[in-house]
């Protein structure tokens, strides 16, 4: 099976590994120089410097003859470009876009793109398979960083239920980065946002702060 990766960040690089682990042709395309001489140095002749929107570039590099085209850039619009090109153009008979704002993903699929990746949806996905009732759940320590992503159900009976972000104090250095309903989906964070009940809200904190956070969102 032949794939193409459009975009060769630390996503597009391990995808590649892995699809080369498993004995598929693959080509990862990269604007990026020094990406591209640090794939070449670690997987060898399976990285082409060049705009995997363009068609000219997919022409050259045997977009015709792809079984699947990957885009995994790091831009939503320059995944949903590079697969509408190889869909359209080249009949590619299956696109997978990387997605970053979840809410993309309706205009994803009305435009064509056979599947969509987000890392939000992966995120709510473990926060599903969880206990309901645990009160703070530890989602995964940020490499690099004395930080964990957490999340955390807003009870019924909590003091920030219907209060504007903006109006809850938490802890130093910690910030709340999603919320999630399931009546409303996601909620972009602003400081306006209000929270309420049953929200899963998923934040960034230290874990000696874990406890506190707690305490900030789920006591009376």
């Amino acid at each position: 099976m032949y794939i193409i990766v459009v975009g060769g960040g630390e996503v597009g690089f391990h995808l590649v590994r892995s699809l080369l682990q498993n004995d598929h042709e693959v080509l990862c395309i990269e604007k990026d120089p020094e990406r591209c001489a640090l794939i070449a140095e670690e997987l060898g002749s399976v990285i082409s410097r060049g705009d995997g929107c363009e068609a000219a570039t997919l022409e050259k590099l045997g977009a015709g003859r792809a079984d699947i085209l990957v885009a995994a850039t790091g831009e939503d619009e320059d995944n949903l470009v590079a697969c509408q090109v190889a869909k359209h153009k080249f009949n590619v008979s299956r696109t997978i876009a990387r997605i970053h704002n979840p809410e993309n993903k309706v205009i994803f699929e009305l435009l064509g793109v056979d599947a969509t990746v987000s890392s939000t949806e992966v995120i709510l996905a473990q926060i599903e398979q969880e206990m309901p009732a645990h009160p703070l759940i530890s989602l995964q320590r940020l490499k690099g960083s004395n930080l964990e992503l957490v999340n955390v159900e807003i009870p019924p009976n909590s003091r920030v239920v219907n209060t504007q972000l903006s109006e809850i104090e938490l802890p130093t250095g910690s910030m709340i980065v999603l919320i999630y309903d399931r009546d409303r989906g996601i909620q972009l964070i602003e400081d306006n946002t209000v929270l309420q009940e049953a929200d899963e809200v998923v934040a960034v904190v230290r874990p000696d702060q874990e406890e506190e956070l707690r305490q900030i969102l789920t006591n009376p």
